[in-house]
């Protein structure tokens, strides 16, 4: 079965992970995140693509992003690896591929599912077992929103400002989001979107979004077509 080409508008929110092969690590120290996050905060802004959210962990990351042009999500992954993996190779001593493929990725519907995105990328080290709150986790943008750092490589999303009229405002709701959680229907939509590379959004938008690309944003529907009736004569 041929392999469906990237789905990616401009304009819209898209949430990316990369894993590394075979689960391994793809950083071995801090050293080794902050070139990472370095390496994709500086393509992002060459290729214009707007990163709103991140969590690095040690053996995959995700991203949500928002490109101005329908390769730049492509393109900045690609400098990426091509930068990324040079690096840690010649660090490490070390040949071969690092990634596990070509990354996942799926387009959202930024009303329903961006912040709720956001807390998702915040909650994966608790969800990991490698903290107990996203605050203890400084390879996030979760400090960033909640107020306890600044981070330059962020890019808030209108949606995040619109959380409240002054920044105490903003961090405070943003903070309560990520206290009451994510339900399970929630995470298991956007980890099955994510995954298998369909847009995530409710019939009105798959239904608009479907007019912008001639590319199938969801899965067929199982089973044969059901045959109509044939009236009688």
């Amino acid at each position: 079965m041929a392999r469906l080409p990237r789905l990616t508008v401009p304009g819209y929110p898209h949430h990316v992970i990369q894993r590394g092969n075979n689960r391994q690590p793809m950083v071995m120290d801090d050293t080794d995140r902050d070139v990472l996050l370095d390496v994709l905060s500086d393509n992002a802004r060459k290729q214009h693509v707007a990163i709103n959210a991140y969590v690095l962990m040690d053996n995959h990351f995700h991203l949500l992003l928002t490109p101005d042009t329908t390769e730049g999500v492509p393109l900045m992954m690609q400098a990426v690896g091509r930068s990324y993996v040079r690096y840690f190779n010649d660090r490490h001593r070390r040949t071969g591929t690092l990634w596990e493929g070509r990354y996942k990725s799926t387009l959202i519907q930024t009303e329903r599912y961006l912040l709720a995105c956001m807390v998702y990328l915040d909650l994966n080290p608790v969800r990991a077992g490698l903290v107990s709150e996203p605050r203890q986790h400084a390879w996030s943008s979760h400090r960033h929103f909640t107020g306890q750092t600044q981070d330059k490589r962020v890019t808030p999303h209108p949606m995040y400002w619109a959380l409240g009229n002054t920044p105490f405002a903003r961090e405070a709701a943003y903070t309560e989001m990520v206290r009451m959680g994510l339900d399970t229907p929630s995470q298991r939509a956007i980890t099955d979107a994510t995954l298998r590379g369909w847009a995530l959004g409710d019939v009105g938008f798959m239904a608009e979004l479907q007019k912008k690309t001639t590319r199938r944003i969801s899965p067929s529907p199982r089973g044969r077509p059901v045959s109509k009736p044939v009236a009688e004569r």
